[in-house]
């Protein structure tokens, strides 16, 4: 993640579209994988006005394929004609091996294919970013609130002394 943060600052196209921010709080990611999305044009249109959700969505393998599973692209004002179906599935890219990888991955118990960022890379090409995660319960949930708690006091604490 830290390659992504530092090529926004001198790229030009690089742009986060969407991001799933619960993703990191409901589950225990443990790898990520970037994909490219097949898109339409009034898709890509819409995506650099920024008008995406990817919070609900999921990513299953299907039939050899990777799919991406109720993301919400809104639809684009001056496309009048060839408009796009909002919450269609659309299709991933990602090399044989993994998906291969990703296959074996949710196929094992608890495992499922979280979207954590949609964004324009420096070609200026949309890409996603998918994580193999698996879900925490509540009590993970509550550990993971108290050590951001803790981090938070720990930074205040040093910068009061400090």
């Amino acid at each position: 993640m830290s390659q992504v943060k530092s090529a926004s600052k001198s790229d030009p196209n690089y742009k986060v579209i969407a991001e799933n921010r619960r993703a990191r709080y409901d589950y225990a990611i443990e790898d990520d994988v970037e994909c490219g999305i097949i898109l339409e044009g009034s898709e890509v249109k819409s995506l650099r006005s920024g008008g995406a959700n990817i919070a609900e969505s999921y990513a299953a393998v299907e039939d050899g394929e990777l799919w991406l599973v109720n993301s919400y692209i809104a639809p684009y004002a001056q496309a009048k004609t060839f408009t796009h179906e909002e919450r269609r599935r659309r299709k991933l890219l990602v090399s044989r091996k993994q998906l291969g990888d990703l296959w074996n991955a949710t196929q094992r118990k608890g495992m499922t294919l979280v979207p954590l960022v949609m964004y324009f890379n420096h070609r200026g090409k949309a890409k996603l970013k998918i994580g193999v995660a698996k879900g925490k319960k509540n009590h993970d949930k509550r550990e993971t609130e108290a050590k951001r708690d803790w981090s938070r006091q720990k930074s205040r604490l040093m910068k009061d002394h400090g």
